[in-house]
């Protein structure tokens, strides 16, 4: 699991509950926690604890592996891809599982297109305290798929090893890009206008001006995706709304709390790549562009002290 965190830490320590090897990258004090107490998971779907833990902050230390689970934060993607190469042999892959929609193209640019697997996941989780993760809402779910459509044995194992696993869900859709697309939907305008309103789903989707936003940004983003070839259905943006509709009414996007937090966020991954892609396909995205322009200069502030 490269990056420890809600993501790497909920489905690696899932993965190790149910008997597989896993070595978890981390840093800092998290790193110590795991490796002096272990992994700590409080979920909705049933606490547990995985104890010893293999951890490490050197990638080239844990020695090749089968397969290396990316879950930083999608600004942090290149900089991972480069790191893990040490441990990647000619059979090994990567599979991204952060949010956004470039994850496996940076990741092929760096370790080559044959080793990535297309990937993502859905899950409201965060690292609570040092070794510490709380599962705080939504069924945790991967999905995988070869870039290319084909099914593939590595796909398939990997797929076994999460359906053996406690409190996972996990599928093969038939076309990865599409499901990731779909996630994208979702997270990307959902992120960004819970944290220009500083409040959770529940007063997101209830407050009529709020939800109008979210369900313009939520279809500029479809219009997007569309214009790239993507083959999303006429239903998107009202399944995507009835997604946000099953939230926990405190639920809040990792996006929302590293900018609200003063972190460094995913501002240029999500709402970003809409406007991007907008001004590249011809696409108006007004809702995206007010999001974006709102949330940027925290953005640039969180940056700038961080270096």
């Amino acid at each position: 699991m490269f990056g420890t965190g809600g993501v790497g830490g909920y489905f690696g320590g899932r993965l190790a509950q149910a008997g597989e090897r896993v070595v978890f990258v981390a840093r800092g004090a998290h790193l110590a926690a795991l490796r002096e107490r272990g992994l700590r998971v409080e979920s909705v779907a049933g606490d547990f604890a995985v104890s010893p833990v293999e951890a490490t902050d050197d990638p080239a230390s844990a020695g090749t592996v089968d397969a290396v689970l990316v879950c930083v934060k999608a600004w942090q993607v290149p900089e991972a891809a480069r790191a893990l190469r040490p441990m990647l042999r000619d059979d090994s892959f990567a599979v991204p599982l952060q949010n956004g929609v470039a994850a496996a193209d940076e990741l092929a640019a760096a370790v080559g297109a044959a080793r990535v697997v297309g990937g993502l996941c859905r899950i409201v989780s965060f690292v609570a305290g040092p070794g510490h993760i709380r599962h705080a809402g939504a069924v945790p779910r991967v999905e995988l798929g070869e870039r290319d459509r084909r099914p593939s044995p590595r796909v398939t194992a990997l797929r076994a090893a999460f359906e053996r696993c406690a409190g996972v869900s996990v599928g093969t859709p038939a076309d990865i890009e599409v499901a990731l697309w779909e996630k994208f939907l979702f997270i990307a305008p959902f992120s960004a206008v819970a944290a220009v309103a500083r409040m959770p789903a529940g007063v997101v989707r209830s407050t009529p001006e709020t939800r109008h936003l979210l369900e313009q940004a939520t279809a500029e983003a479809l219009e997007v995706a569309r214009r790239k070839g993507i083959a999303l259905a006429d239903d998107a943006v009202a399944r995507t709304l009835a997604y946000v509709d099953g939230l926990p009414e405190d639920a809040t996007a990792s996006m929302q709390r590293d900018i609200l937090e003063g972190r460094p966020s995913e501002l240029e991954a999500q709402t970003g790549t809409i406007v991007r892609l907008g001004r590249e396909r011809g696409v108006p995205v007004p809702a995206n562009e007010f999001l974006y322009a709102s949330l940027l200069p925290s953005e640039l502030a969180a940056r700038n002290r961080a270096r």
